[in-house]
This record gives C-alpha cells, structure tokens and sequence, in this order.
C-alpha cells in the first residue's frame, strides 16, 4: 500500500516498506573520551567501585558533527550514558572469565568488553557542561576511546534494582 494524501489511505506505521535491513553498519564517533586511564591495565572494569566514584574526564564532541544546541538542557541530568567503541578489543571469543566469576562464562552473560562488536555503555555522572566538552565522573574508559552516542540515564526506566542478575548474584561480595 503506497503513502497517499488520501484520507482513506493511511501512513506507513515505520519505513519496513522503503528501507532495507543493511548487511553491514558504519558508524562515526560524535566525540572521544578524554580520560586520566591510557591503558587497560589501571582502568576500572566499572565506573563505581565498591559505592566509591572513580575516574574523572570529559567527553569532547566533534563540534563538525554535532553542533552545540544538541546538549541543550542536557545539564538538567545527573548521569548521561555514553555508547562507546572499545577500539583496543579487536577479537573476540563466545567464552570469557570475568574478574568475579572464576570459571569461563558465555560472552553476552558479562560485561566483557570482548563482544563481536566492542560497543561500550557506560553510565557516568554528569558533572557539567562547557560549550561542546561534557565533564564527567565514573569513567571506565581509556583515553581517546570514540564516543558513538550519548543518551541521558532516567531513574524512572533504566533502574530496575530488584531484577535478577543471573551468575553475579551468586558470587561472594
């Protein structure tokens, strides 16, 4: 069914009937992680550590891709999430040990940043706003680490604190 003008035709819900699935997806940083961590070794493997904040920084964004007026009213939040390349992590494997688990545990069961696509996601506090540059606290990440998007964290539907939380619920504190 074609989009019309007609009254008696509705609008497509989506764009399912004009654009395809693509095989392949490229993505462009909008910014990087300028971080105090120049190397995975030191660098936290979670923002918070044991209800203690680590690592300060700043996100420079790309003010060729993304003008300013994006990050209006993004002060008014006091966490952002930040969707990152994890660049240093060029292979992967479908088991992993993480640090807390002991035994070899599937991929997509941990946060390793060994996944097929290295995509990092991160919530961090946001400390404050200059211009293009977001300070921020928490940072897990290395130095120069492409920033892919931000999106502001909402208590409200990303916090689900009594959902279960498979393996990691089991190991020791």
């Amino acid at each position: 069914m074609a989009w019309s003008k007609n009254k008696d035709v509705p609008p497509p819900r989506d764009h399912r009937s004009v654009v395809d699935v693509p095989e392949t997806v490229t993505l462009e940083p909008i910014g990087w992680v300028r971080s105090p961590y120049t190397e995975r070794h030191g660098t936290p493997r979670q923002p918070v550590v044991r209800g203690g904040i680590v690592g300060e920084g700043y996100v420079e964004l790309n003010a060729a891709m993304v003008p300013e007026k994006a990050l209006r009213d993004i002060e008014g939040f006091d966490r952002i999430w930040l969707l990152t390349y994890l660049h240093l992590n060029p292979r992967w494997g479908p088991l992993v040990r993480p640090p807390r688990g002991g035994i070899r545990r599937g991929v997509f069961a941990t946060r390793s940043p060994h996944h097929p696509n290295s995509i990092g996601l991160s919530a961090v506090e946001l400390v404050r706003r200059e211009g293009a540059i977001l300070h921020v606290r928490g940072l897990d990440l290395i130095d120069g680490t492409p920033v892919l998007d931000i999106k502001p964290y909402v208590p409200y539907c990303d916090a689900f604190p009594d959902s279960a939380a498979g393996w990691v619920d089991a190991v020791e504190e």
